[in-house]
């Protein structure tokens, strides 16, 4: 069993590419028999989000979300970051070691400045709150996609920094686990599936709007007679990740011609249905049970601050903090 540990920003909806990139792994990571800790990462979104019923609501709908698609909370933890303080306390020690220099090569200081953006402190010392998150959980490893890989190499860099400063082994060394965030997901025009390219499905919008995006797909303007090439449609490629066991069938039915792409994207919402239908009316049901849902969210952090104070006993020892 490893010690699996993952964060999302209360910052925006969920899409199809959430889905498929991201939550449903983890739902496979809980299965395999993995210890889950799974936080909403609240602290870090302040870093933006300045409205706290903006906050609290996003918060809560972040938990919906995770529990719709299938987390369960007997067997892992899912939690808000700012009810386990230790990790601000662990974010500061690791500060105090971490060279000016690291910061100021992270991706996402680089990006504001590129953009000439306001960046606050918060935005500039994210890597080693991130850090914080990753270490105090005595994380194995730490699912990300290539592309957030730097802030597991931060997490690696200031666990051997603060070890060999403080001649201890307080601190266990995490690893990136690239392959479990892998899928890329086609949005509405064919690019990859994007908030910045304005062409994501949420994942749990409306049925009707559900429906009026994917019928949307843009498509080419081959006619429904023609033989079509199955592996250059946006719908088909959502197709084949909606029913894997069912693209093969379908793919014969572009080959063979007289299937129009209206018919395609009917295929393609029936797919969606078979594995979203139980989804949402998952996350109904929590909907319907705010009480549940924070009671959730309490019983995870406490299963993570258990974790996280047995990590800072080492932390506090080392440094010479009673």
């Amino acid at each position: 069993m490893k010690t699996v540990l993952s964060g999302v920003k209360p910052t925006g909806v969920p899409h199809i590419g959430n889905y498929f990139g991201a939550m449903k792994q983890f739902v496979q990571l809980q299965e395999q028999g993995n210890e889950l800790f799974i936080f909403i990462a609240d602290y870090h979104a302040l870093t933006s989000v300045h409205d706290a019923a903006e906050m609290r609501a996003n918060t809560r709908s972040v938990a919906l979300d995770y529990l719709g698609v299938g987390l369960d909370p007997a067997r892992i933890a899912l939690f808000r970051q700012s009810d386990v303080p230790e990790v601000t306390e662990l974010s500061w020690i690791l500060g105090c070691v971490c060279p000016k220099g690291m910061m100021d090569r992270a991706h996402a200081f680089k990006d504001a400045q590129a953009k000439n953006e306001s960046v606050n402190i918060g935005l500039y010392t994210y890597p080693v709150l991130m850090a914080a998150d990753i270490l105090i959980y005595d994380a194995d490893l730490v699912p990300v996609g290539q592309d957030q890989k730097q802030h597991v190499e931060y997490a690696q860099d200031l666990q051997e920094k603060f070890n060999h400063t403080f001649s201890c082994d307080a601190l266990k060394r995490p690893e990136p686990m690239i392959g479990a965030l892998s899928a890329t997901v086609i949005g509405l025009d064919g690019r990859k599936m994007s908030k910045s390219y304005d062409n994501t499905i949420e994942l749990f919008e409306p049925k009707k709007s559900f429906d009026k995006k994917i019928k949307s797909i843009v498509t080419d303007s081959t006619p429904v007679e023609e033989p079509k090439d199955p592996e250059n449609c946006s719908v088909f490629k959502l197709y084949k990740l909606f029913d894997p066991a069912g693209a093969p069938a379908l793919a014969e039915k572009y080959r063979a011609g007289g299937m129009g792409y209206g018919h395609a994207k009917n295929f393609l919402i029936e797919a969606a249905d078979r594995e979203l239908n139980p989804h949402r009316e998952r996350r109904a049901k929590f909907e319907a049970d705010p009480s549940l849902v924070e009671k959730i969210l309490a019983d995870g952090a406490e299963k993570a601050r258990a974790k996280a104070c047995k990590t800072m006993e080492r932390v506090r020892k080392a440094v010479g903090i009673s």
